[in-house]
């Protein structure tokens, strides 16, 4: 739980671990799952705890291994970091950004580690963004897409991967399931609201 406006963030306060096993065991146990998607992780114990509840299930897994904010706030200790990796072995996909990838020991490292990685290109320089699909066999597919020079990007990364998971929930192979989110991101991007100063949301409408 971050207390944050559309400047950055103020404050974080971790859900406690038993809270976060609480409330995935209450909806695989009533809605069932098709996918799951994985953003900020608040400790390494609920790391940990959410790897071994993964372990029952035969789902997709993106996990987007939030690590500091556009805002450049920290929102993640080198314990989480480390913890994470329990749930890198377990992904589907993994999508860090440039830094995060780097952070996770850079993608050929990362590669060794994880099924899948999506190299998102938005924090490297020049007028086309370049977002790299990678397995085992090495680069598998690419999308370049023309910069949207906006302000209205606060949630790229997590509605990305959230619409990664939605597409492979509904059985899209990884690649279309990649294409059809970064479309989706590009749309929301254009249809932002417009409203507050700094990073502000996206238009998912």
């Amino acid at each position: 739980m971050c207390s944050s406006d559309l400047l950055g963030v103020q404050a974080v306060h971790a859900v406690p671990t038993d809270m976060v096993v609480a409330q995935m065991r209450s909806v695989i146990d009533d809605l069932g799952v098709d996918a799951v998607k994985i953003g900020m992780i608040g400790s390494a114990d609920t790391a940990l705890a959410v790897a071994e509840m993964l372990g029952d299930l035969t789902v997709p897994v993106v996990v987007d291994p939030v690590m500091v904010a556009t805002s450049g706030s920290v929102l993640a200790d080198a314990q989480t970091v480390a913890a994470l990796e329990r749930l890198i072995a377990r992904a589907t996909l993994v999508t860090p950004n440039l830094p995060e990838c780097e952070a996770l020991g850079g993608l050929d490292a990362l590669l060794t580690r994880a099924s899948a990685v999506l190299a998102k290109g938005g924090h490297a320089e020049g007028a086309t963004i370049v977002d790299r699909l990678y397995d085992a066999r090495g680069e598998v597919a690419r999308w370049d897409n023309p910069r949207i020079a906006t302000r209205h990007s606060h949630g790229t990364g997590c509605t990305l991967a959230s619409a990664i998971a939605t597409g492979l929930g509904a059985g899209r192979s990884l690649p279309a399931a990649v294409g059809d989110a970064i479309a989706f991101v590009r749309v929301a991007l254009h249809e932002a609201p417009g409203f507050g100063a700094g990073h502000v949301p996206m238009g998912h409408a």
